[in-house]
């Protein structure tokens, strides 16, 4: 991995919105197959820094923003190798017309919504979709429709859409928002297979029980700022929790997770 470029490299990143800085970073990067946990409050600018990434934003003039190595991307291409997994994305799968679940994954090589007349599938992707399915435990989804699924299988027909193509990395923005405490735990241990098989993850999120074991480095964001960047051991505290979300807290370790109280 060390001659790779990496994942995420940005410097002097700036975003305005209505007149208002919203995100300022003077430099963050994250190096090829390391994953991260992106952490902070709402407003805190991780919606922001995930729609940079994705190129859906784009920050003002004189910012450095490399994503593996390029500062510049037709986003078709870079959705085959960063696979974005949200709860924001699933919306537009359960939507009108009916889209059926092998469909939404053979789909996503062409990072389209369903597959159309002109596309060339070939059988290795589809071979390849099915695969996927059954890594995530949905190949017994086939067949049905994506607006029929409970949002934790959405979500896993999502995560096969993403490592069907085997991307380099996986963006997961919010992944277990909508889920009941079942089916998140089904869930995070998903992932967490995923992650022992070498798949890299830059996870967005706000609550430190779905920072997976694997997940080794966290960058806390406040106020559109880099607040904290560092080994999850120093900054996984009840301290640094509370500095980050401006309320008393007290983290507890259980086992390889932690979890997070609000002292009344």
């Amino acid at each position: 991995m060390a001659d790779e470029p990496p994942l995420l490299a940005l410097a002097s990143v700036r975003v305005m919105a209505d007149e208002a800085c919203i995100l300022d970073l003077s430099a963050l990067t994250v190096g090829a197959g390391e994953s991260a946990a992106i952490l902070g409050a709402n407003g805190s600018g991780k919606s922001t820094l995930v729609k940079l990434i994705t190129r859906q934003l784009y920050p003002v003039w004189g910012a450095e923003l490399r994503i593996f190595g390029q500062d510049s991307w037709n986003v078709f291409e870079l959705r085959k190798l960063l696979g974005i997994i949200s709860s924001t994305e699933q919306l537009d799968f359960d939507a009108e017309p009916p889209l059926e679940v092998l469909d939404c994954v053979v789909s996503g090589f062409f990072a389209s919504r369903g597959l159309w007349k002109h596309q060339h599938y070939t059988r290795e992707m589809i071979d390849a979709s099915r695969a996927a399915l059954e890594q995530v435990g949905a190949g017994h989804l086939i067949g049905r429709s994506m607006a029929s699924l409970s949002t934790g299988e959405a979500r896993r027909v999502l995560i096969a859409r993403a490592l069907a193509h085997r991307p380099r990395a996986l963006l997961l923005d919010e992944p277990c928002a909508g889920l009941d405490p079942a089916a998140r735990h089904h869930f995070l241990n998903m992932l967490r297979e995923i992650a022992r098989g070498g798949t890299t993850m830059l996870l967005i999120t706000h609550h430190i029980e779905e920072i997976l074991p694997e997940i080794d480095r966290i960058v806390m964001l406040r106020d559109g700022r880099l607040l904290h960047d560092g080994a999850k051991a120093d900054l996984l505290t009840s301290e640094r929790l509370t500095d980050l979300f401006g309320l008393p807290v007290t983290v507890t370790p259980r086992g390889d997770w932690y979890h997070a109280d609000i002292r009344a």
